[in-house]
């Protein structure tokens, strides 16, 4: 049996399956939709206090809105300037629940914040998005220290507000932009290497996909219906503009895939206008772009701009394009890859292999989230790794797998012992 396997069974037979399912119910519990991190915040303050998290700091991003981070120091030969730092990261906030109770009204489900365990699976909003990420982490350290196990390099932690989008002036990735910033500053440790703690049913994901979202106003002029002549049709002229996109979408498509997140594209995700009974004047379309890793915003949002204005020829209709849904950069949301060979990223996957078949396989992200504040910007590699499937946040289905989270656990565990060293 291999080393690996030694330390896998040693963990898996410690783990505390009713204080880890305790942990997570109680995280679930702790109400924290956009806006309102504080209240989880002070749940895993209490939490990370009672685990042995060291130098615990909270540190508000916005006022009533507060981060919060901490350590385990390394032991050792390990704690030294050559040391390396292992950091686990998670946003604290949640998407809404308006509907969840009348849709689930009468069952064990009807309370969102409930936490019930039905057929094997923790139901609940934020379960998968990403407490169970949060709780595998703080729960692996716990492991560690049943097993009596001390890391020689320094562990880190880190919990951040405002990554979700959909409640009004947040998901701006206020937090974790605060939380870099301290970084760069100097005043927070750097990590060499990052896990972010997003729902990827215990896949390891090097590679994400950027975005952007863009809103086009088109403006012509209204006339009574009976004389059309002395009008100028903006629905006329966004179906030629969105007979344009489609085809430049279908050009992003044709331009190279991505072995991890295949191909980019543009996709027209709302459309308004008309009304009266006369030549319509205005119009309003909404898309999103996917992007590749290597691509820029600012040079695909020139060239859809271009697409648009080429296809309205009349001088007279004018066009207005904004971009609200700024990240990592003031368009939107840069795409982001490290190596998948790279020997942190196997380890890891080894390691979630080794706790549950089937999974630990290199894939990539089919969503944005905040890895590309370490990878472009501080130059850390980072990778997704966590419990929970992305298909069901959200959603009024979102769950977790109870024995997909305990893995989790035992998985993280491994991996930080591998990667941090074992103190003699």
């Amino acid at each position: 049996m291999t080393k690996t396997n030694d330390l896998h069974s040693k963990l898996a037979a410690l783990l505390d399956r009713e204080d880890a399912l305790d942990l997570f119910r109680g995280a679930i519990g702790a109400q924290s939709i956009t806006g309102n991190e504080a209240n989880f915040v002070a749940y895993l303050s209490k939490q990370m206090t009672n685990r042995g998290v060291e130098a615990i700091t909270t540190a508000e991003f916005e006022p009533g809105r507060p981060n919060i981070w901490g350590e385990r120091k390394g032991v050792g030969e390990g704690n030294t300037s050559k040391s390396k730092r292992l950091l686990f990261i998670g946003h604290t906030d949640t998407v809404h629940v308006d509907g969840w109770r009348d849709h689930w009204k009468g069952t064990e489900r009807e309370d969102p914040f409930g936490a019930p365990l039905i057929d094997g699976e923790i139901w609940g909003r934020g379960s998968g998005d990403l407490k169970a990420g949060i709780c595998a982490s703080l729960a692996a350290l716990s492991l560690l220290d049943a097993a009596g196990i001390k890391l020689k390099n320094d562990l880190a932690f880190a919990y951040v507000g405002d990554e979700e989008s959909g409640q009004p002036g947040s998901g701006i990735s206020a937090g974790i932009k605060d939380y870099t910033h301290r970084i760069a500053a100097g005043e927070i440790a750097k990590p060499d290497f990052t896990v972010y703690v997003e729902p990827t049913r215990l896949a390891v994901y090097p590679a994400q996909i950027g975005f952007y979202i863009a809103d086009i106003k088109i403006t012509g002029k209204s006339a009574y219906f009976g004389v059309p002549e002395l009008g100028k049709d903006a629905l006329k002229a966004a179906h030629s503009v969105m007979s344009a996109l489609w085809n430049h979408s279908d050009d992003l498509k044709s331009r190279g895939h991505h072995d991890l997140i295949g191909e980019g594209f543009l996709l027209i995700t709302g459309l308004t206008g008309g009304g009266f009974i006369a030549v319509p004047e205005e119009c309003k379309l909404s898309l999103i772009r996917k992007l590749l890793p290597g691509e820029s915003l600012d040079d695909a949002a020139r060239e859809m701009e271009q697409v648009i204005r080429g296809a309205i020829a009349d001088p007279e209709i004018q066009v207005s394009i904004s971009y609200p849904a700024g990240r990592d950069h003031a368009l939107g949301g840069s795409a982001a890859e490290i190596d998948p060979n790279l020997p942190e990223v196997r380890e890891l996957s080894n390691a979630v292999a080794t706790a549950m078949a089937g999974r630990g396989k290199i894939e990539g992200a089919p969503f944005w989230s905040e890895t590309p504040f370490f990878v472009n910007e501080l130059g850390t590699p980072a990778v997704y790794c966590a419990p929970g499937d992305i298909r069901n946040c959200h959603t009024f289905e979102e769950r977790v797998d109870i024995e997909e989270y305990f893995a989790g656990i035992v998985a993280f565990a491994c991996f930080m012992a591998r990667y941090s060293g074992i103190a003699d």
